[in-house]
């Protein structure tokens, strides 16, 4: 398959980049700096500037799939998603937030609740206005938003985990976590596998 990674260079986004090529896709990685690229059988380095949307179209254009991977504080939803619907690409996946998931056992998004510290609300609370933008998306634009559970980091490749829907994934010690490593088998899989059209789900242990 033919995949366009949006910020393939970042942390999320370099872990996407070695799931997809080490399954045999083949990835266009598109970063601000291609120097940061990890070279891979199956990937092609393209420079890239995620606030040029007719550039980032045309990066895009003739592939199967198109990830985001970007930072939400840094980059515009209108930008990404005129990009994607100018590209014509067959699918937009989206990594997303936790924080516009529902507490477990409550109506409340988590964003809601005020006790996200205010220094991380540009990133938090673009996670979710990008979201929110999504949905209003007419048909045409086959998108999916990828929720990591709270703590989301470097760790293990185990390939065991969980999916939800709009709901925070809490383990039964009480943690609601995911590395970057699984949370990129989840979205390779939803890729290879897809249930998830025009909605978010989340990955968590």
């Amino acid at each position: 398959m033919k995949i366009a990674l949006v910020g393939a260079s970042g942390n999320a986004g370099s872990r996407i980049l070695k799931e997809l090529a080490s399954r045999g896709h083949e990835v266009t990685a598109i970063a601000r700096n291609t120097d940061k690229i990890e070279a891979q059988a199956g990937v092609s380095p393209v420079k890239a500037d995620a606030s040029d949307a007719d550039g980032l179209a045309e990066a895009i254009k003739g592939h199967d799939v198109a990830i985001s991977a970007l930072k939400f504080a840094e980059s515009d939803p209108e930008k990404l998603i005129a990009a994607a619907r100018k590209s014509g690409v067959g699918r937009y996946i989206i990594v997303g937030g936790a924080a516009s998931l529902k507490a477990p056992g409550s109506d409340q998004r988590i964003i809601d609740s005020g006790q996200i510290p205010e220094a991380w609300m540009p990133e938090v609370g673009g996670g979710a206005k990008f979201l929110d933008r999504l949905k209003q998306e007419p048909e045409g634009l086959d998108w999916t938003f990828v929720s990591p559970s709270m703590f989301f980091g470097p760790g293990e490749r185990t390939g065991k985990f969980r999916l939800g829907k709009e709901e925070l994934l809490v383990a039964e010690d009480g943690k609601s976590s995911i590395s970057y490593e699984d949370f990129a088998v989840a979205v390779a899989d939803e890729i290879e596998s897809p249930k998830h059209s025009r909605e978010r789900f989340t990955v968590g242990y």
